[in-house]
């Protein structure tokens, strides 16, 4: 799955047809998290997924926010600040590489 790297999102997103396809059923969660989105304030379900890996690093039982992005993102979620605290992010522009120690 292709996520965007956002440091202006405080949790992780990912969109909620790719929970669905990972046997997730987004529905079902009753704990839910108010986002503020550029259409307005929406409550999203927090789900904890078994693990998510990004940039070489892993996460378990890692809560995601589930949220249908617009087809025109062309990403499948949103990786935030919540997956890189207390990491070294390092961005190289020129290469466009990042790394995550």
């Amino acid at each position: 799955m292709r996520l965007a790297l956002d440091t202006g999102a405080t949790t992780t997103l990912l969109n909620w047809d790719i929970t669905v396809i990972a046997g997730y059923d987004p529905a079902l969660i009753v704990e839910r998290t108010q986002i503020t989105t550029g259409s307005g304030v929406e409550f999203c379900p927090l789900l904890p997924v078994e693990m998510l890996e990004a940039l070489g690093q892993q996460r378990k039982r890692f809560k995601v926010l589930c949220h249908t992005l617009p087809p025109s993102a062309r990403v499948d979620g949103l990786l935030g600040l919540d997956f890189l605290r207390r990491r070294d992010l390092r961005v190289n522009f020129r290469t466009g590489v990042l790394q995550l120690d």
